[in-house]
């Protein structure tokens, strides 16, 4: 795969160019760095021009933002139930609940994938499309977890 030296610079300096930013804390600079890595994967797996790369960073950025409140359901659920699971009493009325709560994040997170792969696709050729649901699936479209986001 070819990496293109404009690209790099251009995902690299995407951050910096947003007016006014906070400072991202530890995992959000972490995040920020996955989805920049990920979005270079992509334009390379996908042979994308700065614009179409450019384009698909912000559209993924926006689908995480979507995504992660989601992935800390799940998580906050998972805690729940895996403490329920060694015996804390305090816990076991809250099991169906938790239970529910991961099938629904879970369920919304399908749909996300969906959406977004829909979204990135819609000004692809066929060819291309393909590459992106294979890059998706492989990647799990998603930003994975991070120490900081955890706690």
């Amino acid at each position: 795969m070819k990496t293109h030296p404009w690209l790099v610079l251009a995902l690299t300096l995407l951050p910096v160019a947003a007016p006014h930013a906070a400072e991202p804390d530890g995992a959000e600079r972490a995040q920020k760095q996955a989805r920049m890595k990920r979005v270079l994967s992509l334009a390379e797996d996908l042979e994308l021009n700065e614009a179409q790369a450019l384009k698909m960073a912000e559209t993924m950025r926006q689908f995480d933002e979507r995504r992660l409140p989601l992935l800390r359901q799940v998580h906050a659920s998972a805690q729940v139930l895996r403490r329920a699971a060694k015996g804390d009493a305090s816990l076991q009325a809250q099991v169906d609940q938790a239970v529910q709560q991961v099938f629904d994040a879970r369920a919304q997170l399908t749909a996300l994938e969906r959406e977004l792969y829909q979204t990135l696709a819609r000004e692809l050729p066929p060819q291309k499309r393909a590459q992106l649901a294979i890059f998706l699936a492989r990647n799990d479209g998603k930003m994975k977890w991070r120490k900081g986001d955890r706690d």
